[in-house]
Order: C-alpha cells, then structure tokens, then sequence
C-alpha cells in the first residue's frame, strides 16, 4: 500500500517540516500536527505488484522502486510518498530520530565546510558544484549488550633504589584476576546494503534522546530505505564496535604494574535487546573536474564526512612547510644545547 499526505486545502502534497516538526503543505501554508494528523489526509490504494512498482498519486505515473525503498518522490512531478508495505509488520521501525535540519541549511553547511579544506583544490572550495543533494532516512539496527569479562594475569610491581656503591632493583609478584560486568546501551550498526558502513560510522554521534516512537508522516518529503540486514546477521558486528571498548576498560583495571602478562581472558557478550530505528542523513553529490564526490552529513547535528580531493600543490606546501618548522625548532634546540655547553 502507498500511502501519500494530501491537503485537505489545495490537495497538494503535505511534507515534513525539519524546523517546526509538523506537516506542511507549501502550496497554502497549512500545518498539521503530526502527531494527530487528521484521517483525511490520507489517501491510500492498492497496486497489483506493489513489491516493483506504485502509481503516484499527483500525477498518475507509474515509478519503479528498488525493493528495499519505503520512502521516495516521484520522478516526474516531485510528489512524496511513503510504501506502507515495506514499514509494516517485521518492517516496521521502532523509532525514528526526525531531521532538524533543512535542505537549505545542509546545503549551506555543507559551503561552509568545503572551505575548511586545508589541502582541497581551490576550484573544489568554492562549494558551487553540488549535483544534488537528498535527505534519506537510513535503517539502523540498535543494540543494548551485556558483556561479563574474565581476565587472569601475571602482574609486576619493580622498585630501583642504590644503597651504597650498589643498585637494587626489587620486584614484586602479583596473580591479578578480574571479573567484569559491562553494559552497553543504543549502539548503532547500519543496516542498509548500500551506505558505506565507515561512512555512517563516522557520522555519529546522533542525540540519541532525539528518538522518537516511529510515525510515517516523518518520512513524507524524503527518501527511506528499510533494512538488508536484520539483528541477527548485525550482531557481530555490533560486538565487534564495542571491542575497543571493553579492552581499554580491562588496560584501565590493571594499570599501576611495572607489567602485565594476561594469562587468560573470557570475554562473553550477550544480546539484551535490539530494535530497528531510522536515522537522518543528507547525501551529497558533488561534481568536480567531472568527477562525483560523495558525503554524508549528520541530519541531526549537520557533521559532514567524506573524502574530498586533495591538491597536490597544497599537499607539496605544506611538507615543506611543515619541514621547515621542524628544522627552526631543531636549530634552536641546538642553539640552547650549545649555550648551555
């Protein structure tokens, strides 16, 4: 079933508004609460294969959609909809953390940060090359996990003190053990086959406070993808986030030895809950010298990750200047070495 929020004024498609957090129809001006949003606002049919195609409701186009796609526009007139099918039962997410930021706004910020590139190309700072730029809701997998942690080590304590013409060194034996009870809550693992998994990595953190309990009228005016990967086939890799983790907080147990030789280490982390949430993101297509950039940025807090190119003189610069600092610090060292001789 496609669903689509039509005006009950002009009849023209109602969007979800970043700023003000309500529907919005920006033919007349109505808003519409989304938490209450009224029956006649929506307009909903059923299509004979919806799994490969729907009929948008504006104009009467028929789109092809990807089976993982829940939200989209329609190619030809612009009009929102929503596949209700795909955010139902099994489907369904559990949460959503809406945009707060505009197109406007992440398109601004987005100038804004080609500009910091200390070693971008010039022609890449100026910011006016933006292919295109969509806001997608993201499918990520959230875990709350339990680790119990089990460490046997061989720990030394060395003391080195003279005493006459002699110097001693003492040294003390330690059999340390621990037993460690960890608890992780909302970790994020994207579960959407296309983004670059590093990519939506680095974006975090999110306002994880922000949830909210999941409507569809949040994804009215963007694009949504449901999950490839459910929590199962994630939990690996959720365990594998929280690793670094738990080994800093082991090293942090058994700090104040001369050394630390673990003999064994149980490390047991267990599933307490996941549930499937929906994260903004802006995708941005930037074209330079012919070629396509992509970057993220956080829907939330508007931090923009990627890779932008790097120009070769700039990088050439700024070796040699920054070799030429190393040596001024190197000729006064030895300037203060040589006084003091």
């Amino acid at each position: 079933m496609v669903i689509s929020y039509k005006c009950p004024g002009c009849g023209d498609d109602m969007v979800f508004d970043s700023e003000s957090g309500m529907l919005v129809c920006h033919s007349c001006g109505r808003q519409d609460n989304i938490e209450n949003i009224p029956e006649e606002l929506r307009r909903a049919r059923f299509s004979e294969d919806e799994a490969k195609e729907y009929h948008c409701q504006n104009c009467g186009a028929v789109l092809i959609t990807e089976k993982e796609t829940a939200a989209t526009s329609c190619s030809f007139c612009g009009g929102a909809a929503v596949i209700a099918d795909r955010l139902s039962g099994n489907l369904a997410p559990a949460k959503v953390i809406p945009f707060t930021i505009s197109r406007e706004e992440a398109a601004e910020a987005f100038k804004k940060w080609c500009r910091k590139g200390l070693l971008t190309p010039k022609g890449f700072m100026s910011a006016d090359r933006i292919k295109s730029i969509t806001g997608m809701y993201v499918p990520f997998w959230m875990y709350d996990l339990n680790s119990n942690v089990q460490v046997s080590a061989r720990c030394t304590k060395s003391h080195t003190y003279t005493r006459g013409d002699y110097i001693y060194t003492e040294t003390k034996y330690y059999d340390a053990f621990r037993d460690i009870n960890l608890d992780y809550i909302k970790i994020p693992v994207d579960a959407s086959e296309k983004m670059n998994d590093e990519l939506m990595d680095k974006l975090e953190p999110y306002p994880y406070d922000q949830l909210k309990d999941f409507k569809t009228a949040y994804l009215a005016g963007y694009i949504a993808e449901k999950y490839n990967y459910d929590d199962e086939e994630l939990f690996p890799r959720a365990k594998s986030r929280i690793s670094g983790y738990i080994e800093s907080f082991i090293d942090s147990t058994l700090s104040g030895y001369s050394s630390v030789n673990v003999k064994t280490k149980h490390i047991d982390t267990q599933k307490v809950k996941s549930f499937y949430v929906l994260l903004p993101v802006w995708m941005v297509n930037y074209n330079y010298k012919q070629k396509d950039y992509i970057f993220a940025m956080n829907g939330q807090t508007g931090k923009v990750v990627g890779k932008p190119p790097i120009s070769s003189f700039k990088e050439i610069l700024w070796f040699n200047g920054l070799a030429l600092s190393i040596f001024a610090v190197w000729k006064i060292v030895a300037a203060v070495i040589g006084g003091g001789a």
